[in-house]
């Protein structure tokens, strides 16, 4: 072997092993360039329902588990109440409509795998429940707390599409800071 194939091949070695690269995504790989962004519904997390001290309504504030934006969602008093049960780890003496609605869903052998908001219109949220069973999967839809009601009991997932994140961002809707409780 020459002594130029010789120095190639060790420059091609060192460059490999440098993590050099100069091909497609070099620059991703480098960092350059970011990621890009990843879209489509994410997680969220029910962070609290409470009374906003500002506009004195109950509010129910969730915040993405893929990006951390967050945007408080009014809900009215009786919703107010069915989340925050489950979020406080409350069970009632009685079971309420939403604990109702889980039972059923138990004895009809149908299941709630997850809710998802779906969108944001003239300064209405909308949900969907995605329901299965032996039959097949169903989809309802929902009034967003009651949505949320129902996952907090359930254990399933809070799904918020991007659009809602941004439509929320855009009316100016920003969580309002709460008094701390104790």
């Amino acid at each position: 072997m020459s002594t130029r194939c010789r120095v190639g091949i060790i420059a091609l070695a060192v460059a490999v092993l440098a993590g050099f690269s100069s091909g497609p995504g070099a620059a991703r790989d480098r960092g350059d360039v970011p990621m890009p962004k990843v879209s489509g519904p994410q997680e969220v997390e029910v962070v609290a329902a409470y009374i906003d001290p500002v506009a004195q309504a109950p509010v129910v504030l969730l915040r993405g588990k893929r990006d951390k934006r967050s945007f408080p969602m009014v809900i009215g008093p009786a919703e107010l109440n069915a989340i925050a049960l489950p979020l406080n780890h409350v069970t009632p003496p009685r079971p309420l409509t939403h604990d109702l609605f889980l039972t059923l869903f138990g004895h009809l052998k149908v299941s709630l795998r997850r809710v998802v908001i779906t969108d944001f219109r003239e300064d209405v949220y909308y949900a969907a429940l995605h329901l299965q069973s032996a039959s097949g999967d169903l989809t309802l839809d929902s009034r967003p707390s009651d949505a949320i009601a129902l996952a907090l009991r359930a254990g399933v997932p809070v799904l918020v599409e991007d659009q809602v994140f941004d439509k929320a961002a855009a009316s100016g809707r920003e969580p309002a800071p709460r008094r701390p409780s104790i």
